[in-house]
């Protein structure tokens, strides 16, 4: 198994037993450009920290002494609890989403939520639809958030469509590319949106109870996902 925590600096001792002010005074000090500290929470596994900088979550020692980039495994569950912290640090509220900027497909009784940015020109991004087929009963709301090569021309396309849903679904499960077309769409909002979410890769996935996904994930698991109940889980 690789190494579950990958150590990535030393850093100077701040003493013993050191607390949150502690840490945080000691990463900002000698990592001015580290950015917001926005957590710093003492963990129930071994006298770790969770450190959040930016959309990563890192870990620190008790004694300020190391910081680390990596996932804690519980070995006898082999829960990645890492993962799942993630989860809940990043939740969105989903909503508060300005779901207006997505193209809107609704499945079966549309009872079900879910959001995601999505590129065209994505591999993982086409898995994902194709998987979305065995999937019903659920409201899917499509960020078009074009971060690859040609994705822009591509993005106006679909939106500008007759049927964006359909052009989207033609496009993406059948390689059928949409008719060139000309209108206003709302990338650069969708854009922005995604950076004020520190979502910087396609897919990535928004639950109605707030969870994130960043990456592609099977039907099976969607549908965990997908029947859990609403509620709000960052803390």
């Amino acid at each position: 198994m690789k190494k579950i925590l990958a150590l990535l600096l030393l850093l100077t001792s701040v003493g013993a037993q050191a607390g949150e002010t502690e840490i945080r005074q000691s990463l900002q000090s000698k990592f001015p450009n580290i950015g917001k500290l926005e957590h710093i929470v003492k963990t129930s596994y071994s006298g770790l920290y969770e450190v959040v900088v930016g959309d990563q979550l890192l870990y620190t020692d008790e004694q300020g002494l190391y910081l680390f980039d990596g996932n804690i495994i519980e070995i006898k569950s082999r829960s990645n609890l890492s993962e799942q912290r993630r989860h809940q640090l990043f939740a969105v509220e989903f909503g508060k989403l300005p779901l207006e900027l997505a193209v809107k497909k609704v499945k079966g009784n549309g009872s079900r939520k879910m959001a995601y940015f999505t590129d065209p020109n994505c591999g993982y991004c086409k898995k994902l639809e194709q998987e979305l087929i065995k999937v019903n009963d659920v409201t899917l709301y499509v960020f078009l958030y074009p971060i690859f090569q040609g994705s822009d021309e591509i993005v106006r396309n679909v939106r500008c469509a007759k049927d964006p849903v359909r052009a989207w679904d033609n496009l993406m499960q059948k390689g059928i590319s949409p008719s060139v077309a000309t209108c206003k769409t709302p990338t650069d909002q969708v854009i922005a949106l995604a950076k004020k979410l520190r979502i910087n890769g396609t897919p990535n996935l928004i639950f109605s109870d707030g969870t994130q996904n960043p990456g592609y994930l099977p039907a099976e698991e969607l549908e965990k996902h997908l029947s859990q109940p609403d509620k709000a889980r960052k803390s």
